[in-house]
């Protein structure tokens, strides 16, 4: 189905109170140009953004991605998004959103340069199909990320803990993986220790224990990571977060990559080492995953 829907924001202050944002809406023509030449998330990708996953006109999981919204324009020195009205405009976006999966996309930028205001809008689109990587799996391959796991605490202005459009990075880091014949990346610390996927987080399984790396170092705290501990949790299962070592990803007993429209896709081999695959426990997390979530 081809159809897309956006919505410029016009940005009120944190602290603003009222019941009804509406008249801070635009819709506008997806198709059509709605910023300027000037626009900082295009020339520099000075911005944040986050991509929530919709499941039949429901957002999954929204407040959690607008935590991190949050967080991650803190780090950025912008101005903290008034989460009532970005909550609303998320609902304005999933009412767009026709049954199956889409996804809405919020993007907070600097603007323009000089300009007094930051840039805000919400998209939304039908989501890709991603029926294979969820029930075949996806090879990866470990790539380092270039700093140890203190860089984020020594070196804030990296902005580690942030999600920024500044994706070139990870794009590279898939298209590498893609070149020695896998579909993925994890990114190591030049430690030696497990930090996150480009584009995902990473859950690996040791008997009954599910681990998945610190959210620190420059790991981002993933909203579909989160929500999946809390199923494994419901089940019974032991979930925790740890400084995992590289060695450890050839002993999972099963690993999965995990986002907010891809879903889990359990992983079949690291490094062109296969690692067993748990199908059934994957097929009950996306059942799960599909299922409505707040």
């Amino acid at each position: 189905m081809n159809w897309r829907f956006a919505l410029m924001i016009d940005p009120v202050v944190a602290g603003e109170e009222r019941a009804d944002f509406g008249d801070t809406f635009t819709a506008v023509d997806a198709a059509a140009p709605a910023l300027s030449v000037g626009e900082l998330s295009t020339q520099r990708g000075d911005g944040v953004f986050e991509s929530i996953g919709v499941i039949d006109a429901h957002a999954q999981e929204v407040v959690p991605h607008l935590e991190r919204l949050a967080h991650s324009a803190k780090l950025c020195d912008l101005p903290v998004p008034n989460l009532v009205q970005w909550r609303q405009a998320v609902d304005l976006a999933a009412a767009q959103c026709p049954a199956g999966e889409s996804v809405i996309k919020l993007i907070l930028s600097r603007g323009v340069e000089h300009g007094p205001t930051p840039t805000a809008w919400v998209t939304a689109a039908p989501a890709s199909d991603f029926t294979a990587p969820r029930e075949r799996g996806i090879r990866v391959v470990t790539l380092d990320r270039g700093y140890d796991l203190s860089a984020a605490e020594r070196a804030p202005w990296l902005l580690l803990g942030a999600k920024t459009l500044s994706y070139a990075v990870n794009m590279a880091a898939l298209r590498e993986a893609h070149r020695r014949g896998a579909d993925d990346a994890i990114f190591l610390s030049s430690d030696g220790f497990v930090l996150e996927a480009p584009t995902a987080s990473l859950i690996l399984r040791f008997g009954d224990r599910f681990v998945t790396p610190a959210p620190n170092g420059g790991i981002l705290h993933g909203t579909t990571q989160l929500s999946v501990y809390e199923h494994l949790a419901a089940r019974g299962f032991d979930v925790g977060y740890a400084q995992v070592p590289a060695s450890d990803l050839s002993r999972a007993d099963a690993a999965w990559l995990v986002s907010s429209v891809r879903l889990a896709a359990p992983i079949t081999a690291v490094d062109e080492m296969a690692l067993p695959v748990d199908h059934a426990l994957t097929a009950g997390l996306n059942r799960y995953l599909l299922s409505p979530r707040d």
